[in-house]
């Protein structure tokens, strides 16, 4: 904190760069209304969505200027007038509805779960918005099982990272695609197959380590004509997870704008008439859009911890920047600087 009652807040005050459009601001927190609690955060997760945000082109984020931020980990520091006052003082992690980039937050108490004592806090950072996302992908609604086959795009990323430990979990085969200077890195990490995502024909490299046969699902966070490669290499009875659309984050204003018109135009329209004969599925997940459903997001999350304590899911941090850092934290992920999670502490 700085002055009595005030907190510090990352605020995004216009579309642009990341070295030109973040101030700190002292904020007075706002009251908690029924079923929330306050979270002092001690860390926070830097996500592409909040890239997006910054640039002005994500859909949902709230107007300039903003703080965003999906998720943190911190103790418990007040409730609502319906919450039970025994979660005061406990060491928790969320899923916010943004504002995740402060030292304080409020925050849906049906999105917030005790931290596994094995886990720092920065760790705990980095579990809630990529592993939720990735249980979701590959298990719920990707139906991945030990037989198949899966392809992870940006699999040195953040949710990447969390599908490949899911993934290994469940026994399925592996193929990820990442740049060269990763790939020792994720063949560290149990990755089957590396396989360099700056070159075009990925897609005959995929079919080549699946022996011709195609995968059984693949997930593609990076929008536009990739999603119609993608789809090219799935074997029948395959499934597309769509999660987000990371090619985007480039520019700003009106020139992001247009990027992002010209990715949706590039984008494959996924016809019955298509689908049907080749017996191919397609689907997409935005864990945001999934907050109307918490008890469907609580029974992934639970999963997750489970696998938390059971020892097969250990985030990898990659970087941990301080709040005046912001800039560069975003920076960082936009040049695809990343293995695994980026971090802000106050």
């Amino acid at each position: 904190m700085t002055n009595a009652g005030r907190v510090r807040a990352i605020h995004i005050v216009k579309p642009g760069r990341s070295d030109r459009v973040f101030e700190l601001r002292d904020v007075s927190p706002v009251s908690l209304a029924k079923g929330e609690l306050r979270v002092r955060v001690r860390a926070a997760g830097v996500n592409f969505a909040d890239l997006l945000a910054r640039q002005g082109i994500y859909p949902e984020a709230p107007p300039f200027p903003c703080v965003v931020g999906y998720e943190v980990a911190g103790v418990v520091e007040a409730v609502g007038s319906d919450a039970d006052e025994a979660w005061l003082g406990k060491e928790v992690l969320a899923l916010t509805d943004f504002g995740g980039y402060a030292e304080s937050v409020r925050v849906d108490k049906r999105f917030v779960w005790e931290k596994p004592a094995v886990l720092s806090f920065e760790e705990a950072a980095a579990i809630p918005l990529n592993y939720v996302t990735a249980w979701g992908l590959l298990v719920a609604m990707g139906g991945l099982c030990s037989d198949e086959t899966v392809l992870i795009h940006n699999v040195g990323g953040g949710v990447g990272l969390a599908a490949l430990e899911v993934a290994r979990h469940i026994g399925a085969r592996t193929l990820g695609t990442a740049h060269p200077r990763k790939h020792d890195f994720l063949r560290g990490r149990g990755l089957g197959h590396t396989i360099d995502n700056t070159k075009a024909d990925w897609p005959q490299e995929v079919m080549h380590h699946s022996g011709g046969k195609g995968v059984d699902l693949a997930i593609d966070p990076i929008g536009g004509a990739h999603w119609k490669k993608t789809v090219a290499v799935l074997r029948p009875a395959g499934r597309l997870g769509m999660f987000g659309i990371s090619s985007a984050a480039n520019g700003a204003g009106i020139r992001a704008k247009l990027g992002l018109l010209g990715l949706l135009v590039s984008s494959p329209l996924f016809h019955a008439g298509n689908l049907i004969p080749k017996n191919r599925g397609v689907f997409g997940l935005n864990i945001h859009s999934l907050y109307s459903e918490p008890e469907k997001l609580d029974k992934w999350m639970q999963q997750v911890l489970v696998g938390v304590n059971e020892g097969w899911i250990s985030p990898h941090i990659d970087k941990v920047f301080r709040f005046e850092g912001v800039g560069a934290a975003h920076a960082h992920i936009e040049a695809r600087g990343n293995i695994g999670k980026v971090l802000l502490v106050p």
